[in-house]
């Protein structure tokens, strides 16, 4: 009996996305563009992983560094920085995104059942992290994307 290469129903499409010091793990379908980084225009008042507004399709969207939101790293624009286009969950209409610095390309993986694992280390979860996760042997972390909002709204609140 030889095997074939399907994947099953509950799989799912998900991205890897590098920043600095880490991985995320976020599905597929909240990725709305990969974009080559453009410096932002610049918020006063704002924290330092806020790094400024950026004009995409007729909006005005928080640019973030999730690195050092999370604490991870102190991460800086370079040469080959992209900036991922994430669908906002929030169901705010004035806000329907926001983009996150990262390092390359998001690479596209299958997600299934069996390949993912909940880290058995949950301690010190950094801040808007939902989960620390292992896909195929990968450690990645699974944002809390309706808490990266939150955070953004109030910095953004805070800044104005």
């Amino acid at each position: 009996m030889s095997e074939q290469n399907t994947t099953a129903p509950s799989d799912i499409r998900g991205v890897l996305i590098q920043v600095k010091g880490a991985r995320l793990l976020l599905p597929n379908a909240t990725i709305a563009e990969v974009l080559s980084y453009a410096p932002p225009e610049p918020i006063a008042d704002a924290p330092h992983w806020l790094l400024g507004r950026l004009r995409w399709r007729g909006w005005q969207l928080p640019l973030i560094a999730f690195a050092e939101m999370a604490g991870f790293a102190q991460e800086d624009a370079q040469l080959g920085s992209k900036v991922v286009v994430l669908k906002a969950l929030g169901g705010d209409p004035r806000a329907p995104y926001f983009a996150m610095l990262t390092q390359g390309f998001p690479r596209l993986v299958t997600v299934s059942q069996d390949g993912l694992l909940l880290d058995s280390n949950q301690e010190g979860i950094p801040q808007g992290v939902h989960a620390r996760v292992v896909l195929n042997e990968d450690v990645a972390f699974v944002p809390d994307l309706m808490a990266v909002e939150a955070l953004i709204g109030s910095a953004l609140a805070q800044a104005a």
